[in-house]
Formats: structure tokens, sequence, C-alpha cells
């Protein structure tokens, strides 16, 4: 007999932001900031952040949806090393270098997910398991005392929670706060959702200004007046934090009076809940999919993005096709592609001009001066 289904709820945490958008709190500061210029600009100070921040923290890979069957496998290289991404045939996600250990050659060259119940050489076809194993090398006599157990593929950490996968370069990575993340993903069902589209945006701005874009409400009602702004009220947003991750929750106030605020389904309809990752990814939840934009630092003034929308099952009618084609239209190509990513490069040119030495923040973009508070002592 089938079990009967749990309904989803709101985490303690996500409730309370919603019980404080209902009484109409939002998150403000309490005076102006401002924050250095140089800190989008300088070169010397990007070399810094991704010696100290990018080479040793966890990041955001991609979305547990993008392996979504066992002997599965990816390659990925933003974030500047090769990698491959697997799912061995127990289930286990992997990071691996995509470099073979005979003579270096790239393993797979395609950025698409690919069969891998073995993932082969093309040079001279050494052929290793999804979970980094090395179980055949042609001629096997002409390599003599060759230990194949100790020469699999490298490994990199790794962590699967909450439908994420995360990596990192630095051996001794701490993991934790990408763990704590946990619960809040699963009230979102986010482990359970459909890959529908991915894409990469190459934006030319330094990666702060693409993050700093997703940590103030007050460019909504400006910025996005021909696409979202409709949606939200201006100024209404409560946050908080999760490690080092910050949790945001904008909405319509006077919709959530109404509502009964453990009623997941209602709740989602009127907030938006968004979620920073340290460093450099965003989570943004909509009432019925979901967008991860994972930034990857390519320059001081360059940064590849890449979009992933997660719906609840694979459309099965032409309908519903249309229905998650206009939804992606509607954020990737617009609010995201054609504003948000849009502002950042307008934002960069004009900062790398040299004519302000400093950036304000007002009391709405108050989330703006903790992210870069974290990111100064991560340095």
């Amino acid at each position: 007999m089938d079990m009967p289904v749990t309904p989803r709820r709101p985490t303690p945490g996500q409730r309370a932001l919603a019980e404080a958008l209902a009484r109409g709190e939002a998150h403000m500061g309490d005076h102006v900031e401002t924050l250095s210029a140089s800190v989008y600009v300088d070169e010397a100070r990007f070399e810094t952040e991704k010696r100290r921040i990018f080479d040793h923290v966890p990041h955001l890979l991609g979305p547990s949806a993008l392996l979504p069957d066992r002997n599965q496998a990816v390659a990925h290289d933003d974030y500047g090393t090769p990698l491959i991404l697997s799912r061995d045939i127990d289930g286990k996600a992997h990071v691996f270098a995509n470099v073979c250990r005979h003579r270096g050659t790239r393993l797979l060259d395609s950025h698409e997910v690919v069969p891998a119940k073995r993932i082969i050489c093309p040079y001279h076809a050494w052929a290793y398991k999804p979970d980094g194993e090395l179980t055949g090398i042609p001629r096997n006599d002409c390599f003599p005392d060759f230990d194949k157990g100790r020469n699999g593929l490298r490994e990199f950490p790794c962590v699967e929670a909450g439908g994420l996968i995360w990596w990192a370069k630095d051996e001794g990575a701490d993991f934790t706060d990408a763990i704590a993340l946990k619960d809040d993903l699963d009230a979102f069902g986010l482990g359970d959702l459909y890959l529908y589209r991915r894409k990469t945006h190459d934006v030319a701005a330094n990666w702060k200004l693409i993050i700093d874009a997703f940590l103030e409400s007050y460019h909504v009602q400006r910025l996005h007046a021909a696409t979202i702004a409709s949606f939200f009220a201006d100024g209404i947003t409560t946050a908080d934090s999760i490690g080092r991750h910050q949790r945001a929750a904008v909405g319509r106030s006077d919709y959530l009076a109404e509502l009964d605020r453990d009623d997941w389904a209602q709740l989602r309809k009127a907030v938006t809940y968004t979620y920073q990752l340290f460093p450099a990814s965003v989570i943004i939840v909509s009432p019925d999919y979901i967008n991860l934009l994972i930034a990857m630092p390519q320059t001081v003034g360059r940064t590849l993005v890449e979009d992933v929308m997660l719906i609840p099952e694979k459309p099965a009618t032409n309908e519903a096709e249309a229905h998650w084609q206009r939804s992606w239209d509607l954020l990737d190509g617009g609010t995201f592609g054609a504003e948000d990513f849009h502002a950042a490069a307008l934002c960069h040119r004009g900062l790398e001009s040299g004519e302000i030495e400093k950036v304000v923040l007002g009391k709405l973009e108050n989330g703006i001066a903790e992210f870069h508070r974290k990111v100064e002592a991560a340095l």
C-alpha cells in the first residue's frame, strides 16, 4: 500500500520571513553606507579573491537534476578547472579532473550530459568508471607493474544536499554552510524537480556586481518596470542569514495578511524567496519553478553566469511546453539577460572609468553591504 504523501511546509526560518512581510516589516539598514569602487575594478584585488575565496570555499556546480540518472557525466570548465561531474552506479555524485591519468588527454569534451557507464579516453582508450576507478588499459602488457588501483581519476571534494551539488578545489574545504541549506531547499522540493533549460551568459561585469543585483529590492520597480515589477510591492522585503548565505523574501504584504502561512502553495504565490549562496550563486523561487544563477568569474570585468530553470516535471503536452517556455523567456531573456546582467555591465563600464571613488548604498541596499563584509572576512 502506498504511504500518504506528507504535504511540504515552510521551515521555521521561511515562515518567520513571511510573518515579517505580513506585518509590513521591511528589512532595512539604519544608515547610508559606501564601498570603494576599486573592489569591482582593481585587478590585483580580483586575483586575491580568486586565490583566497574561489580556490578555497565550496561552490555550486549545478542542481541534482543535471544528472537525473545513474551512470551519467558532464564536463564543466567555467570555474577555470577542467572538471567532470558524474553520478555512479549507486547514485553518488562525484567531481573529477577532466584529465586522463595516462597522457593528460581531456576525457569529455561536451558540456551536455552523456551516458557514462564507462568514461573512455579518446586518445588511447583508457577506461574509467563513473566513480573514477581506472578499469581498462589497452595492451596492459606495455605497463608492467602499473597500479591501476592507485591511478583513478583525480577527485575533488563534493557534497550533494538539498538538490544541489557543490565542489571545492581545496581538500580541506568546509561544506557546513552548504549542508545547512538542506532543510530550506527540501521544503521547496528542489531535489525532485526537472531541469527544463540551462544557458550560460557571458557578462561584461565584475562578479560582485551581478550578485549585488539580487541583494536589494530597490531596483525592482525601476529596472524591471516592463517585466516583473507589477508582481511586487516597492521595498517590502525581509532577510536573514544561513551561515554565510543570505535568505530574503519579497512579496505583497496585503495578500500575505489573509493567508494561512502554513499553506505552502498559497505562501509561494505571495512570496518570492531568494537565496544568495556564498560566494557567487543565487536561487530565485517563483510560485511553481526555481531558477539557479551560478556566477563564475573569468577576469576582473568578465563573468560567466549559468541560468538553470527547474520545473515540477517534464512537459507532457504542447500547452505545458508553451507555458514553461514563456516563463523561461520572461526571466532568462528578459529580467535576467536584458535587465539585471545588462545593468551590471553598464555599472562596470561606469566604475572602470574611474570617475567615482565610492559606491553609495541606501537603506534598502543593506544586503549588498552585508555581502561585501562577508567577502572581506573571507579575504
